[in-house]
Formats: structure tokens, C-alpha cells, sequence
């Protein structure tokens, strides 16, 4: 039963609007003033307030101001007179739902109470199916394991949601570095607000700067009209910078900036913008090698690591690859419509003894392509592709005695065979690779995701 206070300093209106709203089934009460009207606020709890706007002492908009700032999700209705039409504006510009023109007529006055009513409900639910929404997703996205690494993480998380601390994630390529990014973000107080990730290997610098910070009209060509950056428009949200041992020393420069003073220039600005956001960075590579070569500034290095999340690889988390397998044949068989619930002790078997190069991400596509595959209810061996990724640089059967000549790595007709042995020999380090291979990081970059590596 929806609840109504009806305030007016004429207890014969009150009388008669009371009478209407209890024979449709409203609980209401009644109150001779504003102040009355706040005194009763917090122990009736109304869910729509019908209120004069001339009367003694507090007035109706001076009382809907209050109601705004301290129950926002309280509807409120005013009344006024034909000689007080500007009140009635300024009520609507204060957040009333609607007003009515005395004299009021019963059956507008229950028009307007039921249609707010009726949008008060349909916006509940559409809250609520919001919320419904919102908690599958975090559900799709919650990290399990037993395993003790893991349970330190979980105790970080929990940590981290209790300030805005910059954490920096680090993991081999496929790890789920960006699940524990929206772990911090989804269980810390600024829940609600956006969770940005941004791949730095993906974009060029210049792009990379402009989606992050944003830019002012005629910055460069085709900006035809200014854009805000990821940094404005995520409030107190959180930016995931994914890779972020990729970026430039000019980049660099300007993410200290916004590290150590919260603020950012958008690009071809003069005027400095403030940010509220969290930033996470992730990255795979050996961030003290890259310090040490001159890939990566020192002081930008101390200051995302004012918190070091290390997220184990998946064949170093002993007995949680049961665990993890289930988990993510439920999340599949939701979001592809198998009927597939099970995964035999046959193949369970294969997924424990295989070495998982691609980590939980390569997990999750062999187990996405069983569930397509298969025509029974379970998982069985046939249905696994382990090893697909071996065409990876991390997996390829370029030997450790291979030998390299550094004075001879230039790209040739055998790019990619050049690319895989040089990132191999690297260990995987894109800064002394693009080095070697006489290139920039963006082009290294580019030519790993068209090869695939």
C-alpha cells in the first residue's frame, strides 16, 4: 500500500483529499505545516507528499528543497494558486513531480497521484531488474580458486575497497588480470561508477592521449568538435590501463602528471582538468628490466605500484583447475545456450595434466568450443582442443639454441618466423624486441595482432 502525507494549512481540504486517497486504498497523513510535514518524514516514510505552497512559516518549496536533499526518492505534488504560476515553475525547476491549480478537482488531484505512482513503480523495477543485471555480470566476473595466492588476492580486493590506492597487476598473458581490475572496482565504494579499460598496445600514441584525456576543437586534423577523455568521463570510477609497459615516454610523462597532481591536459588544451578516477595498469612484461633499458620511467613505476597484485599463472594454482573448469562451463552454457553441464573424469584429467600456455583465457575457449561441440550433456576428451595456441610465440617450437644475430634482425619476407624468434628470445619483452627488429612499439604491436602472436 503506497503511502501519502498531504500537507495544508486548510483542514478542509485536507478532509476531503484524505477521504478520496483512503477509499482508492492510499495510507495517509496529514499535516497542518511544513514543519509538521518534516517531523513526521522519517517515521511515516511517505512514498508521494501533497503539498501547498503558500503557508505559514516553512513554505511548500522551501520544504520540497529539503525533502530533495534529505529523501530523494520521495515524490513530491505542490498546489498553488492561478496568482502563483511562477512558484509552480520554480517548484517543477526544484524536482516536483507535478502541481495542481487550485481550486483542485478530486479527480485530477487522483489522475496525478496515480500516474505518479504508477511511474514511481516502473522506475523500482526497472532499478531493480538495473540491479539483477548488474549482480550477474559481477557474478560472471567473480575470480574463484583455492588456491593460496589466489585467497591473498581475494584479501587484497577486500583491502583495496577500502581506499583509492593506484594498484598495479601483474601476470602472464591470459591470467585474468583485468577480472581482478573489476574485482577492486566492483567491490569498492564507487561501485556504481564507470570501469573503463583501455588496451595501450591497441592504440597509437597520439589516439591513446586523446581517448584517455580527451581534446579540444581543431586540436589536430578531423577534430572538428572537442571530446571528453576516459579520465572525465569516469568520475570516481576506474581506468584499467591494460599493458602499460607498452606506452611511450611521452605518455608516460603525462600519466605522472595525472598520478601525482590528479590532473590532465586534454589534448591541444590550455586549461588543466581534475580527475577522480582510480587507475589499475596491468602488464605481463618484467617492469624492472624495462626500468633498468630505459623503457619505462623509474618514478611512474614506484607510483603504480603503491600496490603489486601478482596473479598466478594457471598451471602454478595446484588443484584449482576443477574448480575453475565448472565455474567457467556454467558461465558458457549461460551465455551460448548449451545444454552442457558436466565435464567427464576422462576429461577433467586431460585439463589438470595440460601445461595451459593461454592460461584461463585459453580455459575458457576450449571449454566455450566443447560446449559447442559436443551433443550429450557433457564434456568428454574428444571434445577438448588443448595445445590450439602453440602457434603463440610463448608456445612455439622455436628451440631455447636457436641462434640470433643481433645485427640482422630487420623484417624481411619472413616476418612473422623473425617476430617469433625475437619475442622468444626476449622473453616476451616488446621494448627490447622492437629494439632489435629496428622498429617503434606500435608497429611491433601491430604486427603481433595481425600474426596472431
Amino acid at each position: 500500500m503506497s503511502r501519502i502525507l498531504l500537507v495544508d494549512d486548510e483542514s478542509d481540504i485536507r478532509s476531503v483529499f484524505r477521504d478520496k486517497l483512503e477509499v482508492s486504498g492510499f495510507e495517509v497523513e496529514e499535516a497542518e505545516s511544513a514543519e509538521g510535514a518534516l517531523a513526521k518524514l522519517h517515521n511515516f516514510k511517505p512514498d508521494l507528499v501533497i503539498t501547498d505552497i503558500r503557508m505559514d512559516g516553512i513554505t511548500g518549496l522551501e520544504l520540497l528543497a529539503r525533502i530533495r536533499e534529505s529523501m530523494n526518492e520521495v515524490d513530491v505534488i505542490v498546489m498553488t494558486g492561478h496568482d502563483a504560476m511562477a512558484s509552480a515553475v520554480e517548484a517543477m525547476k526544484l524536482g516536483a513531480f507535478d502541481y495542481l491549480v487550485k481550486p483542485v478537482g478530486l479527480e485530477e488531484m487522483q489522475l496525478v497521484v496515480d500516474r505518479c505512482l504508477e511511474e514511481r513503480r516502473i522506475s523500482r523495477e526497472q532499478r531493480g531488474k538495473k540491479k539483477k543485471e548488474q549482480a550477474s555480470e559481477r557474478n560472471k566476473r567473480t575470480i574463484v580458486g583455492r588456491d593460496p595466492r589466489m585467497i591473498e588476492i581475494f584479501k587484497m580486493v577486500g583491502i583495496l575497497a577500502r581506499n583509492r590506492a593506484t594498484v598495479l597487476i601483474r601476470g602472464e598473458t591470459g591470467t585474468g588480470k583485468e577480472m581482478v581490475a573489476r574485482a577492486v572496482h566492483d567491490h569498492s565504494l564507487h561501485a556504481e561508477e564507470p570501469f573503463i579499460a583501455v588496451n595501450c598496445t591497441a592504440l597509437a600514441d597520439t589516439l591513446l592521449e586523446s581517448e584517455l584525456f580527451g581534446h579540444v576543437r581543431g586540436a589536430f586534423t578531423g577534430a572538428v568538435a572537442g571530446k571528453k577523455g576516459y579520465f572525465e568521463l569516469a568520475g570516481k570510477g576506474t581506468i584499467f590501463l591494460d599493458e602499460i609497459g607498452d606506452t611511450s615516454p611521452e605518455f608516460q610523462s603525462k600519466l605522472l602528471r595525472v598520478l601525482q597532481e590528479r590532473q590532465f591536459y586534454p589534448v591541444g588544451g590550455e586549461q588543466p582538468k581534475t580527475t577522480g578516477a582510480r587507475v589499475v595498469a596491468a602488464t605481463h612484461q618484467h617492469m624492472e628490466d624495462l626500468v633498468m633499458e630505459g623503457g619505462f620511467r623509474e618514478d611512474l613505476y614506484f607510483r603504480l605500484r603503491v600496490v603489486e597484485i601478482q596473479v598466478p599463472s594457471l598451471r602454478e594454482r595446484e588443484g584449482d583447475i576443477p574448480l575453475l573448469a565448472e565455474h567457467l562451463l556454467a558461465r558458457v552454457r549461460s551465455e551460448i545456450g548449451s545444454s552442457v553441464d558436466k565435464i567427464s573424469e576422462e576429461a577433467m584429467a586431460c585439463l589438470e595434466e595440460y601445461e595451459w600456455p593461454g592460461n584461463v583465457r585459453e580455459l575458457e575457449n576450449v571449454l566455450t568450443r566443447a560446449a559447442m561441440v559436443a551433443r550429450n550433456q557433457i564434456v568428454v576428451p574428444e571434445h577438448l582442443t588443448l595445445g590450439a595456441w602453440k602457434k603463440n610465440y610463448e608456445g612455439s617450437n622455436v628451440m631455447e639454441e636457436d641462434l640470433i644475430d643481433e645485427n640482422d634482425m630487420s623484417l624481411s619476407s619472413t616476418m612473422e618466423h623473425q617476430i617469433i624468434r625475437v619475442m622468444k628470445y626476449t622473453d616476451g619483452n616488446k621494448t627490447r624486441a622492437a629494439k632489435l627488429l629496428k622498429i617503434s612499439r606500435s608497429v611491433l604491436a601491430g604486427y603481433l595482432k595481425e600474426f596472431d602472436l
